[in-house]
């Protein structure tokens, strides 16, 4: 089975690091570290760490420009583009949305069919999955209207909507039975027990053991980790991102082809990695990366800082070319993020042989246990020490403090 692993809001060091303490140590079956989706919105978003990220293998998409519970046109569309421009996401690598505060609307759906959208990862229920009631179907299509109880939200009945090629990748929400915090033994074992349909969705920051000035939940960060442990030795479980959740849903084959999904699979880039290019790879872009000090929130970039700070209606203000400095180049469509290089304006790959090497494991539905793994170590949040930002090949670059 796979078991979606999600967050949302800001990408900051802050942010990596908690998913890091959850992922980082792990493996799937194909031997391959799991990725996960990340709903980015991008107040106080450091874009470089975006672009590391992506790079890494994690999926980026769209979680509005300002977070706002409603979203207009103009803040879905900003978004895009600023991810585009100073991140480097292909817009077509951006196939996934999610309202903030889960607060979808049919009109929103619309919206987002209209601009393109794959996935949307909007409803939520609080029907178990075991209850015969339940309405925790997904990943489906919206060919024939949305199958959820349809009196909470208005224009949902009557067989609408109808939005052909877009699929639902639903959310289960714990409202804690009006509780003011989650009881995590509880929590544990409900996740234990309604395994047959399972995702992870947080908010990182709440997380995080590396924020100045807070103190995480340890129980929580250990409940979490405690249920990946128990997930991993169960049979045929692979932590995943939605896209790759997706991509095997519209083209399904039995376990034993798994390792036939080039999307599920891990690899290395095959180009000179000791080349200066400011590209996603930590090691390959110090002292190339733009510093753009804004009042509201710092951040840094490979493609040059905007004259002002990127909002809803001009989210790619005119780039400021530093005094004696030549302008960076923003990715063209004809390139991946990784082989551009935005100072010298040329993409370093445009064969599939100098693309990639593929690192992942074979499997067989003969091997002795088709379970994950972890590489070692205590998960318990007492027992490890604060981490600072690791991306996918563990050298780090290091940054300020709070960018």
């Amino acid at each position: 089975m796979f078991m979606v692993f999600l967050a949302d809001d800001a990408v900051q060091s802050y942010t990596i690091d908690a998913v890091n303490q959850f992922l980082a140590h792990r493996q799937n079956l194909n031997g391959c570290t799991p990725k996960m989706t990340h709903f980015t919105s991008l107040n106080f978003t450091n874009y470089t760490l975006v672009t590391d990220w992506y790079v890494a293998g994690n999926e980026i998409v769209d979680h509005i420009m300002m977070h706002v519970g409603n979203p207009l046109q103009d803040e879905i569309d900003s978004n895009l583009i600023a991810l585009n421009a100073l991140a480097s996401i292909l817009l077509k690598s951006i196939i996934g949305f999610c309202t903030p505060f889960l607060n979808y609307s049919i009109n929103t759906f619309e919206l987002l069919a209209t601009v393109g959208f794959t996935y949307y990862s909007s409803a939520a229920t609080t029907i178990p999955v075991m209850d015969p009631g339940t309405d925790m179907f997904w990943p489906y299509t919206f060919n024939n209207r949305m199958a959820k109880y349809c009196l909470d939200i208005a224009d949902s009945c009557k067989g609408q909507p109808v939005l052909p090629g877009t699929h639902l990748m639903d959310l289960w929400l714990n409202v804690v039975n009006r509780a003011t915090k989650i009881n995590d033994t509880a929590m544990l074992d409900y996740m234990k027990a309604m395994f047959t349909l399972i995702g992870l969705y947080t908010h990182p920051i709440h997380l995080s053991t590396t924020y100045p000035g807070v103190n995480p939940s340890n129980s929580t960060i250990n409940m979490i980790n405690r249920f990946l442990d128990w997930a991993q030795v169960q049979q045929d479980v692979w932590i995943v991102s939605n896209k790759q959740l997706l991509t095997w849903v519209q083209n399904s084959v039995p376990t034993s082809q798994l390792d036939s999904v080039a999307a599920l699979n891990c690899s290395t880039p095959q180009f000179n990695t000791l080349q200066m290019i400011c590209n996603g790879i930590p090691t390959n872009e110090n002292s190339l990366l733009s510093h753009c000090v804004f009042s509201d929130f710092p951040f840094y970039t490979c493609y040059g800082c905007p004259e002002t700070e990127p909002m809803v209606g001009n989210p790619n203000p005119a780039q400021q070319v530093p005094h004696g400095q030549q302008m960076c180049f923003r990715l063209p469509t004809n390139c991946s993020t990784l082989f551009w290089d935005p100072i010298d304006r040329k993409c370093l790959c445009i064969a599939s042989d100098c693309a990639f090497g593929d690192n992942s494991q074979s499997i067989s539905v003969n091997s002795a246990n088709l379970t994950g793994s972890r590489m070692g170590g205590s998960t318990d949040a007492s027992t490890r020490p604060a981490n600072v930002y690791v991306p996918f090949n563990g050298q780090g670059f290091a940054l300020p403090i709070g960018v």
